[in-house]
């Protein structure tokens, strides 16, 4: 233990001589391309060092060049077709006009935007004679096709899903908007990863004040990398310690454009397979593609569904323990002697009980998820059911308490959005905390403590809790149900657009 102690509070020690050669940063290098190839060439060698992956192609002729790329990261079609063979041909041409066939060609005399290019993929010529590179776009990295979203699943919607490039992302959405509207910012973050951010919106419906608080929090972060969407998320957010997200995180390129047009903000992070959408409220994250999709009287029914599982979800539990507890007297007399009679060999308090339940079911639950899908779902099923019925039998937990708990799983599988799904899970323990202490009134005090927090949120400026805090009658057409299309002549007031009407409203009133 003291060992353990001494080593934990023991002073790091200086380094030798020799460690302080290698912790200094290299000798720097020249800043500009020089006119000689050998000595590009050279430069190039020893700035990508162990680096097995880089190849120096020399081409041989009247005027002698070398093309320098990441054999991993380059398309080798593009480079024999549309580089190496028209060099070879050739014979000759000005040093500063190599004659290649590719679209993407940019000169450069910056050894850093060098550097640059050749980690994303792209190859670099360098010509004897010329004091410029030609950046030649020749990317080509391993990339997966599109499929079908795993997480948002629809059944009518469109079975397109991001990838993990960028282009191919903005892409997608551009097919939905074609439109000279649709606005496109990059900002290049991190200072190892390179990562490239694509702002996309329409300028003449989305609000510049929020563009302006984007772009202000986007160009604030100093971050070696960042790897996916959800850390661009927890930087950027409004209340870094809400369980609530502020952002919706989208795989499916009609949601992302459904959300352009009411005039939000789709953050496209390159090597990501989701996409950022914002600002958003609490009522879009219980919002589907299917909705849209579908009769308004069904989609209607299915949001109200929505909603009713989010309760059960989040207060089923903490009423089990608070009637139990304290308030049994609502209950009838045949259910209570039914479900006394169920806890009798059960020694453990009602709050103990559920929380042992619901701690097993997170288990299985993250198990499901992390196992191959064949294995999850056996696990899933088998594990359950083994464990609920030998749990029962024991005496470790009441019929009852399973029933609460099979229907709290089910419930929180019925929200769409994942993100908003586990922040629901995650606030059924502080219910079920209040719920012990303080029965029925705890989960009101709870639940008003809960609304007063939503209703104090934002998201990129806007008010969390729209349409309903403030209150905005207008809007609450698409809300607790989803009225007819024809009906919803204004945007979504909560993205504060600049064009309110979205369809051309009838003077006489009635259906177009």
């Amino acid at each position: 233990m003291f060992s353990f102690l001494a080593a934990l509070f023991r002073k790091r020690p200086k380094p030798s001589a020799n460690e302080n050669r290698m912790l200094q940063p290299p000798a720097p290098g020249p800043e500009n391309v020089h006119t000689e190839l050998a000595r590009n060439i050279q430069y190039v060698k020893e700035q990508f060092t162990l680096t097995p992956d880089l190849v120096v192609r020399h081409i041989h002729g009247e005027t002698p060049a070398a093309l320098v790329y990441l054999d991993s990261l380059t398309d080798k079609n593009s480079i024999n077709n549309d580089i190496v063979l028209p060099l070879i041909r050739a014979t000759s041409y000005p040093p500063d006009q190599p004659p290649v066939a590719t679209g993407d060609v940019r000169k450069t005399s910056d050894w850093s935007a060098v550097e640059h290019a050749v980690y994303h993929g792209k190859s670099v010529l360098f010509v004897e004679g010329s004091g410029r590179a030609s950046i030649l776009g020749t990317q080509g990295w391993p990339q997966r096709a599109i499929e079908d979203p795993q997480l948002e699943a629809s059944l009518k919607g469109a079975h397109q899903g991001f990838v993990e490039t960028g282009s191919q992302n903005i892409a997608l959405i551009r097919r939905y908007i074609p439109h000279n509207e649709l606005k496109i910012k990059q900002f290049d973050i991190s200072s190892r990863g390179n990562c490239k951010l694509s702002v996309m919106y329409l300028r003449d419906v989305a609000d510049p004040a929020v563009l302006e608080k984007l772009e202000q929090r986007i160009k604030e972060l100093k971050i070696d990398n960042i790897i996916n969407t959800g850390e661009l998320a927890e930087f950027i957010e409004d209340h870094a310690f809400s369980p609530f997200p502020q952002f919706i995180l989208t795989e499916r390129p009609d949601t992302a454009a459904s959300h352009v047009m009411q005039g939000r903000y789709a953050v496209v992070v390159d090597r990501s397979p989701s996409v950022l959408i914002g600002p958003v409220s609490f009522i879009s994250f219980f919002q589907s593609v299917d909705d849209y999709s579908m009769r308004w009287i069904s989609a209607s029914f299915i949001r109200l569904l929505r909603f009713f599982a989010a309760f059960v979800a989040l207060f089923l539990p903490a009423i089990y323990i608070a009637l139990i507890s304290f308030n049994y007297e609502v209950i009838p007399i045949q259910l209570l002697l039914s479900i006394a009679e169920s806890r009798a060999r059960v020694p453990f308090h009602p709050f103990m009980e559920a929380f042992i339940m619901e701690i097993t079911l997170e288990l299985m639950r993250e198990a499901g998820i992390r196992l191959p899908a064949p294995i999850g779902q056996t696990v899933g099923l088998v594990g359950g059911i083994i464990i609920g019925q030998t749990a029962v039998q024991t005496g470790i937990v009441s019929n009852i308490m399973v029933i609460v708990v099979a229907s709290t799983a089910i419930a929180s599988f019925v929200i769409p959005n994942h993100d908003m799904g586990a922040a629901i899970r995650l606030l059924r323990f502080p219910m079920m905390l209040m719920a012990f202490m303080f029965g029925l009134v705890g989960i009101v005090i709870g639940a008003m403590i809960m609304l007063a927090h939503l209703l104090s949120l934002q998201s990129l400026g806007t008010a969390y809790g729209s349409p309903f805090g403030p209150v905005r009658f207008t809007d609450w057409k698409d809300t607790l149900l989803r009225f007819p299309l024809w009906t919803m002549i204004k945007r979504p007031t909560g993205p504060r657009p600049k064009q309110e009407n979205r369809l051309e409203e009838d003077p006489a009133g009635k259906r177009p």
